[in-house]
C-alpha cells in the first residue's frame, strides 16, 4: 500500500545513484547481499543489548538498499530470476533477525514475557503474510491486497523501537500490538482474496 504512493518520489533520488554503481561495475545482488548482512549484523548485535536509537538507525540504512538494487535490477536490459529471488530471500533474513534481536532482548535484560509472546507472533504472522503472496503467486494468482506490507511492518517495529529508544518506552509495546493486529488482519485479507480469485478460476471453464 504504502510502496504504490512513496515509490515514484524515492525512485527520483536513487536511479542516479544506482545507474552510477552499475557504470562502476556493481551487481544488484552483490548490493542486496550486503544490504542484508549489514541489517542482520545490527539487528543481532545492538537490539539485543537495547541500543534503540543507533540500532533501528543502522537498519533502516541497510534496509534501504532493498530500493536500491531494485532500481539497479529494472536497469538492466533483462530481469534475474535468481536476483528476484534472491531479494526476497534476503527480505525475509533481515526481517526475521530484525525480529529476533528484539526478542533477545525481551528474553534478556528487557525482562518482558508477554512482549516476547507478542514478538514472537509478529515473526510468524509476517513470514506467513509474505509466504501467502508468494504461495498464491506461484498458483498464477495476484495476492498484492493487505493492510500491512513488508514497508509498514518495517516503519511499525523500527519507529516504536527508535522512540523507546528516546524515552517513550510505551511506544514500541503498542507498535507491536499494532503491528501484531495489522499482520492478523493482512492474513485473512489476503485467505479471502486468493479463495475469491481461486473460486472464479475453478469454476471456469475446463480448458
Amino acid at each position: 500500500m504504502l510502496n504504490l504512493r512513496v515509490r515514484p518520489a524515492v525512485n527520483r533520488v536513487v536511479d542516479p545513484v544506482a545507474g552510477g554503481l552499475l557504470r562502476a561495475g556493481v551487481s544488484p545482488d552483490a548490493v542486496t547481499v550486503a544490504g542484508t548482512v549489514a541489517a542482520v549484523t545490527a539487528a543481532l548485535v545492538l537490539l539485543p543489548r537495547g541500543a534503540f536509537v543507533l540500532g533501528p538507525a543502522l537498519i533502516t540504512l541497510a534496509v534501504l538498499t532493498d530500493l536500491l538494487d531494485g532500481a539497479m535490477a529494472r536497469r538492466r536490459p533483462r530481469p534475474s530470476l535468481f536476483g528476484a529471488w534472491l531479494d526476497s530471500t534476503c527480505d525475509r533474513v533481515a526481517d526475521a533477525a530484525i525480529f529476533s534481536g528484539l526478542a533477545l532482548w525481551f528474553a534478556g535484560d528487557g525482562d518482558d514475557r508477554l512482549l516476547l509472546s507478542l514478538v514472537l507472533f509478529c515473526l510468524v504472522s509476517g513470514a506467513v503474510v509474505s509466504y501467502a503472496k508468494a504461495r498464491a503467486e506461484g498458483l498464477g494468482l495476484r495476492c498484492d491486497v493487505g493492510l500491512a506490507e513488508r514497508a509498514e511492518r518495517l516503519i511499525l517495529v523500527l519507529g516504536g523501537v527508535a522512540l523507546a529508544g528516546l524515552g517513550l518506552d510505551a511506544a514500541l509495546a503498542v507498535a507491536l500490538w499494532l503491528l501484531a493486529a495489522a499482520s492478523a488482519v493482512t492474513v485473512v485479507q489476503r485467505l479471502l482474496e486468493v479463495r475469491r480469485q481461486a473460486t472464479a478460476r475453478d469454476a471456469g471453464p475446463a480448458s
